[in-house]
């Protein structure tokens, strides 16, 4: 799968995200052409060419007729988005984009950001879901945003997004609330759970919309090892005095190295039926490998070691599933690269039947081969004979075939 690798320079916000979308290629006409079917009148699309500390990007600006943005710190300009708009109750946005004619895909994924949106902001005031009106996200800027990020995955065809952990930045701002800290509270609530740096520039480098991106369609933490395809710098309206205030987005395709995890829990208290379980489940799932081991724990006990091998994707799910069907009450991971040789998959005719074999290859020549088990198996039964016999025909037709 295609991977879009986001780097929070100087913060990500909505409008940031937008801009690093166009400037690796989505098509600025295409994007406010579906926007438009939110039915949201009275704004548009101002994109333009912008370079901060030497790095040239595209800027957008959501410019909304008749209102002008206010400076919510005297001498500071405000976070975009605010004071921008009348503000909106969840219900009515949420109405918005159901009836809106974006993608199905980039349809649901807007409205899932915003009711995570929804979420934070009704645990940081202490009111209920349905009463939450939302200010800077409701204002008609902030409604383009979102619903502009899904349209713009959807038309870069949906890569697996990651992203490095942002700095939140730090200070304090002015919200239709009151003076409140940075990182706002529904900032740190909506990343509860992602990886994310302390400091950062003086003021909002993250922002709820951006948050709410982050959380709700990328992975956060370490990037991967990857190849370049396309290279894009959104440019932020605001200039930090220590970094260009941008946010990199690549898209790539994963390196040739394989990276991937090793998941490994202790149990003590497990019997075997638990045991043999928990590395069928893991191998349903979706691990490359999985297996079991006995071990000494302390005070001599007895023990087994449960072990997975996967790849990023499913790290999360096998994990789950080694909670679900054992004891422990941990698992432990650690990131570990292999060499693996090429494969092929031939079929070979026997006296029993077609049988598959597995050929290992190192720079195109073949170094073994090896029939597949259950093929053998199953002409084993069908003819009555020895597994081992149509292991063997299977090996011969091979080598008298090469």
């Amino acid at each position: 799968m295609p991977l879009l690798l986001l780097e929070p320079i100087g913060g990500i916000a909505g409008d940031m995200f937008l801009a690093a979308a166009i400037d690796l290629g989505v098509d600025p006409a295409r994007l406010e052409a579906a926007l438009r079917t939110l039915g949201v009148a009275g704004w548009r699309l101002a994109v333009t060419r912008k370079a901060d500390c030497g790095i040239s990007g595209t800027h957008v600006d959501v410019v909304v007729e008749g209102e002008q943005p206010h400076s919510l710190v005297p001498g500071i300009p405000s976070p975009r988005g605010a004071g921008l708009g009348r503000g909106r109750g969840l219900s009515e946005i949420l109405a918005l984009v159901d009836a809106s004619g974006l993608a199905p895909r980039a349809r649901a994924a807007a409205r899932a950001i915003f009711e995570r949106i929804g979420r934070a902001e009704a645990k940081v005031h202490g009111v209920p879901l349905a009463e939450i009106h939302f200010h800077e996200v409701g204002a008609v800027d902030s409604i383009v945003d979102v619903c502009g990020a899904a349209v713009a995955l959807d038309l870069l065809g949906w890569p697996r997004v990651l992203s490095a952990p942002p700095e939140l930045g730090r200070g304090l701002a002015r919200s239709a609330h009151g003076p409140i800290p940075i990182p706002p509270p529904a900032v740190v609530e909506l990343l509860a759970g992602k990886p994310v740096r302390p400091g950062g520039p003086n003021g909002e480098a993250v922002t709820p919309t951006g948050a709410a991106l982050l959380a709700e369609l990328a992975e956060v933490g370490p990037l991967p090892a990857h190849v370049a395809t396309r290279v894009g710098y959104g440019v932020g309206t605001r200039s930090w005095p220590d970094r260009p205030n941008v946010l990199r987005a690549t898209l790539a395709e994963p390196a040739e190295a394989d990276d991937l995890w090793v998941l490994e829990a202790n149990l003590d208290d497990a019997t075997g039926q638990l045991v043999a379980r928990a590395v069928d489940a893991a191998l349903e799932q979706g691990a490359l490998d999985a297996w079991a081991a006995p071990i000494t724990m302390k005070k001599g006990r007895p023990a087994v070691m449960v072990s997975a091998l996967v790849d990023e994707p499913r790290r999360a799910a096998v994990t789950r599933v080694l909670f679900a069907e054992t004891t422990t009450l941990g698992v432990r991971r650690r990131r570990v690269e292999r060499d693996v040789l090429g494969r092929e998959v031939r079929t070979v005719e026997t006296r029993y039947g077609p049988v598959r074999v597995k050929v290992a290859l190192l720079d195109g020549a073949e170094l073994g081969a090896q029939p597949e088990h259950d093929d053998c198996l199953a002409r084993a039964k069908e003819h009555g004979v020895a597994l081992r016999e149509v292991m063997a025909a299977a090996l011969a037709a091979h080598r008298g075939g090469r």
